[in-house]
C-alpha cells in the first residue's frame, strides 16, 4: 500500500523533538506526496500546518537548535527552519477547520494531510487513487481561478511526476488561461523555469502553449515546437561524445544565476528569431540582464551558421564568430543539432571550443 511508504515522514527522522510542537499538527502537501510516491531525496522536505503559532513555534525550534529561520509570507503566516539536510516549513491552517485548509489546496494529491503522532491520513478527495493513477486532478475550479499560477504548476508537476492532467482539470486552464497574465512575471518565470530544466519539460511548455497559457509570452512559439522537442535529444547526444559539453549545459550562465546553459538553448527556440523583439519577451518575464545577453547570443549565433556552412567557413570567420558566441557556444551547439545541424558538420567547432590551447576560439588576451 502507498501508506506504507509514509514511514519517511516519521517523528524519529526528524531534525528536532516532537515535543516542541503543538497537536493537533499535520504534514500536508509536497512533503505527504512525495514520501506516498517513493521519491527518493537525499534532502527532507516538511511541511506542517498548525491551529496557530506557526511562525513563533518555528522560530522557537530555529532558535533552540540555531537552525535558520525565515519567514516566508508574513500574511499567511508561514515560516521555514532549515537544518542540514532538512527544510521545515510551518504555516497556519487557512480558513478555521483541516478540512477547510485543503479545500483550498490546488490539486487532489497536494491535499493529502497526515498526522505523524497517530498515523492518520486524511484523504478528502480520493487522492490516494489518482496517486495510484499518475493523475493530477483539481481540488476545485475557482481555487485555480483564485490564484492562477496553479493553472501553469499543473504542467510542471505533470513533468515532474511523469503524471497527466485530467480532462476536467485541463477545461478548467483553458477556461482561465488568460488570468496568468495577471501573476507577477517573476513569478511566471519561476514556474517556467522548473519546466526549462525538466527533461520532459518542452513536451509540457507546448501543451502550456497551445492551452492558451504561454502564447502571449512566446508569440511566434510554434514556428519552433518540432525543434523544440529535439532539445534535450541533441544535449544527450553532445553530452555522450564530451563531457565538457555536458557539464557547461548543466552549469548557471552565471556564479548567481542558477538558469543553466541548457534552459538558455530551450528560451532561444521558444523566443523570437528577431533579436530585439526577443529581448522585449524575455524583459517581459523579467529575466535577468545576464539571462538575456545569453540567448540573444544564442539567437546571434544560430543567424551566423544559417547564413554560411561551417565547412565554408574561414578561420577569421570562425575567429569572431567564438567572440561573439564566447561561452554560450554549448547552448548554441545543442540548437543548432536540434535544427539540424549534423554532428559531423558542427564537429569542427567544438574540437576548436574543447580545447583551452585554441587560439581562435581562445585567443590568449594582449
Amino acid at each position: 500500500m502507498l501508506i506504507n511508504s509514509l514511514s519517511v515522514l516519521s517523528p524519529n527522522n526528524w531534525p528536532f523533538d516532537r515535543e516542541m510542537l503543538p497537536q493537533p499538527v499535520y504534514l500536508v502537501g509536497g512533503s505527504v506526496r512525495n514520501a506516498l510516491l517513493k521519491r527518493k531525496s537525499d534532502y527532507l522536505d516538511l511541511d506542517f500546518i498548525l491551529l496557530d503559532q506557526a511562525v513563533n513555534i518555528a522560530k522557537s525550534i530555529a532558535k533552540h537548535y540555531k537552525a535558520g529561520f525565515v519567514v516566508l509570507d508574513a500574511e499567511r503566516k508561514i515560516a521555514r527552519v532549515v537544518f542540514q539536510g532538512t527544510t521545515v516549513d510551518f504555516a497556519e491552517i487557512e480558513g478555521n477547520s483541516l478540512e477547510e485548509d485543503l479545500w483550498r489546496r490546488d490539486f487532489t494529491i497536494n491535499a493529502i494531510a497526515y498526522n505523524p503522532f497517530n498515523d492518520e491520513v486524511i484523504d478528502l478527495f480520493n487522492a490516494l487513487k489518482d496517486l495510484q493513477d499518475g493523475m493530477i486532478r483539481m481540488v476545485r475550479s475557482t481555487n485555480l481561478r483564485d490564484d492562477p499560477l496553479r493553472l501553469l504548476r499543473a504542467y510542471r508537476q505533470a513533468a515532474q511526476l511523469g503524471f497527466i492532467i485530467s480532462s476536467e482539470t485541463q477545461t478548467a486552464i483553458r477556461e482561465f488561461a488568460p488570468l496568468l497574465t495577471n501573476v507577477a512575471a517573476e513569478r511566471v518565470q519561476t514556474e517556467l523555469g522548473y519546466l526549462l530544466s525538466h527533461p520532459q519539460g518542452m513536451v509540457w511548455i507546448e501543451k502550456a502553449w497551445k492551452d492558451g497559457l504561454l502564447s502571449s509570452y512566446f508569440p511566434t512559439a510554434a514556428e519552433n515546437w518540432e525543434i523544440a522537442k529535439q532539445v534535450d535529444i541533441a544535449a544527450e547526444e553532445l553530452g555522450k561524445n564530451w563531457s565538457q559539453l555536458k557539464d557547461e549545459l548543466a552549469r548557471g550562465v552565471r556564479d548567481t544565476v542558477k538558469t543553466s546553459l541548457l534552459a538558455i538553448a530551450k528560451l532561444a527556440i521558444l523566443v523570437n528569431s528577431d533579436p530585439e523583439k526577443a529581448e522585449v519577451e524575455l524583459m517581459g518575464l523579467k529575466y535577468s540582464n545576464a539571462e538575456i545577453r545569453s540567448t540573444i547570443a544564442v539567437i546571434k549565433g544560430l543567424a551566423k551558421l544559417s547564413e554560411i556552412e561551417i565547412s565554408q567557413m574561414s578561420v577569421r570567420q570562425q575567429y569572431f564568430f567564438f567572440q561573439e558566441i564566447g561561452k554560450k557556444f554549448p547552448a548554441l551547439a545543442v540548437v543548432a543539432l536540434a535544427k539540424g545541424i549534423s554532428r559531423e558538420e558542427i564537429d569542427c567547432l567544438i574540437q576548436r571550443y574543447i580545447n583551452p590551447e585554441d587560439q581562435v576560439a581562445h585567443p590568449t588576451p594582449l
